[in-house]
């Protein structure tokens, strides 16, 4: 049951108490709770049977607060808004459920789009909510130059009458389901500036607190038109790792995100936990040879092309060499999947894109093409070595690892790679010249779209395949999504590791949490490249044993 006043208050302070007391911990002091016995005390009792306390990363904080509008739920790390409702939600099978929506037809071109929503909605104000604010949600997004959320696709949204919502496309684009599937509808009546700090919602939870910078509190809306949220208080705190490990170490959280870093740790009464993803880590390829330029739209100019990587045979022999199991157990201390693509394990995923590890074949491949060995085993070819620098963020330890693993593989078929780390200003000033290691990864084909198609926004090995176009056109104009997923795999075969190798994928990246043991956790979707709010997409469904 929801507490009352009184008893959020002392949670607040808490919460206060304890992210000053995680600060101590993680410096090792751990006997310093003992001069905050209410922390040490509170925490220690047994688990709130209907309450939940996670610890996230600190870049998990919504900067923009939790407005759908600008990136809430719908942004770069899409994951359910679950203060707002949304059309749509997917299943672990990455399905598609109602939710506002009650169906959905398309016309036979694919350029317009007709939802009918249930009429039993209501805003936690106890406004109805109706077709004129789901019309004037997507139509915000359109006209705000501020919104992550993509909807370039999108001419107009209408709602002809309060249950209907009609939606005109400038092209077909069936794989924006998705995206409808986690934008929040927000209430055009109570809709401002500061909305990201009071959003009013119709979803599970009702934001109850936000202390910036420390914790967020949520409670479950007691007029919530679906299933009853089984936790019915959330607290999310946002602490670095090693502060979070502490955390739960002192028992002060319930779920902590964590790394591979620190996967052999043990916790008293914790369990460690691993998720699969589709955070996948891999290194762009770029194929044009060296020598272009690119403008963007300010007008800034980049280099195109690189020497070596241009070469067809080079790009294959890199995705047949690298040993990605042994990657993952040198640098993810096991925890991760070998990584083909950047959808690896969802339903539009390409079986065409899993290769065996030879290297032996790749060497043969580097001698078919000329790539001739030197006294240093390195390889050249017409008086270009082939050398080249994979670049990755300096601040993120794990791709450190995968490049420098990467690089002392590469050595073993005459590649000369050295890892270079630099901020993103750096990195991105090379983004269609050299190598670069990317995390990537949505509960969406549109990543595909965005890495592969010709004219994509994330196109960095600058590879264009009229074929591959093609395909995934046919795969936006499908009425049926389902029937999308044979079209995705034809194209994305274009670029797979036995044909042009755009990319050479390496790992998905397990996101790890210590648990309490007599938590549980429901059933996850694969999740996205970022390690935050994935994991509470159903913390309404997780329980207490």
């Amino acid at each position: 049951m929801l507490q009352s006043k009184p008893a959020r208050t002392r949670i607040a302070a808490f919460a206060l108490v304890l992210l000053a007391a995680t600060f101590v911990l993680a410096l090792g002091l751990l006997g310093a709770c003992s001069s905050s016995p209410t922390v040490a005390e509170e925490a220690a009792e047994s688990p709130h049977p209907t309450q939940v306390i996670i610890a996230m990363g600190k870049s998990s904080e919504p900067e923009a607060g939790f407005n759908p509008i600008l990136n809430w739920g719908a942004g770069e790390h899409m994951h359910e808004p679950l203060i707002q409702s949304t059309l749509f939600s997917t299943t672990v099978a990455m399905g598609f459920e109602n939710d506002l929506a009650t169906s959905y037809a398309s016309s036979d071109e694919g350029l317009t789009w007709t939802f009918s929503l249930r009429d039993d909605v209501v805003f936690t104000d106890g406004v109805p909510l109706t077709a004129h604010d789901v019309a004037f949600t997507f139509n915000a997004i359109l006209t705000n130059p501020a919104s992550e959320v993509d909807l370039s696709m999108v001419d107009s949204v209408v709602a002809p009458d309060d249950e209907t919502v009609v939606m005109t496309l400038n092209k077909p684009f069936n794989a924006l389901l998705y995206t409808l599937a986690v934008i929040g509808i927000v209430p055009e009546h109570a809709f401002d500036s500061s909305y990201g700090d009071n959003p009013i919602g119709s979803g599970r939870y009702m934001l109850e607190q936000w202390d910036k910078g420390q914790q967020v509190i949520l409670v479950a809306n007691p007029s919530y038109y679906g299933v009853p949220p089984a936790m019915e208080r959330v607290i999310v705190v946002f602490m670095d790792e090693d502060a979070a490990l502490a955390a739960a170490r002192a028992g002060q959280v319930d779920l902590a995100a964590t790394s591979a870093v620190y996967s052999g740790q043990t916790i008293e009464g914790f369990e460690l936990l691993a998720f699969a993803t589709v955070d996948s880590r891999g290194i762009s390829l770029p194929t044009p040879a060296a020598g272009g330029t690119t403008a963007d739209a300010e007008g800034r100019e980049y280099a195109v092309g690189n020497a070596v990587t241009s070469d067809r045979a080079i790009r294959q022999a890199i995705n047949c060499a690298v040993d990605r199991e042994l990657m993952i157990e040198n640098v993810l201390n096991g925890y991760g999947s070998v990584a083909y693509s950047v959808s690896d394990g969802m339903p539009w995923a390409a079986e065409q894109l899993v290769v065996k590890q030879d290297s032996a074949r790749a060497r043969q491949l580097l001698d078919e093409a000329g790539w001739v060995p030197g006294e240093d085993g390195f390889r050249s070819r017409d008086g270009v070595e082939a050398a080249f620098t994979v670049w990755y963020p300096a601040s993120d330890s794990v791709r450190q690892g995968l490049a420098n693993e990467f690089a002392n593989q590469m050595k073993g078929i005459g590649l000369k790679v050295s890892a270079e780390g630099a901020g993103w200003d750096e990195i991105y000033s090379h983004q269609f010249s050299s190598p670069i290691l990317w995390g990537w990864g949505s509960n969406a084909p549109t990543e595909l779209y965005h890495l592969y198609y010709s004219t994509g926004s994330a196109n960095f090995s600058r590879y264009e395949s009229a074929t591959l176009d093609e395909q995934y056109d046919e795969a936006l104009t499908q009425n049926q999504v389902e029937d999308s997923y044979r079209h995705w795999q034809l194209g994305t075969a274009e670029v797979g590791p036995e044909a042009a190798a755009t990319w050479v994928w390496l790992a998905n990246v397990d996101h790890l949490y210590f648990a309490r043991d007599d938590l549980n956790v429901a059933e996850q979707k694969l999740h996205p490249h970022g390690h935050g709010w994935a994991v509470a997409n159903n913390v309404d469904q997780w329980t207490w044993k």
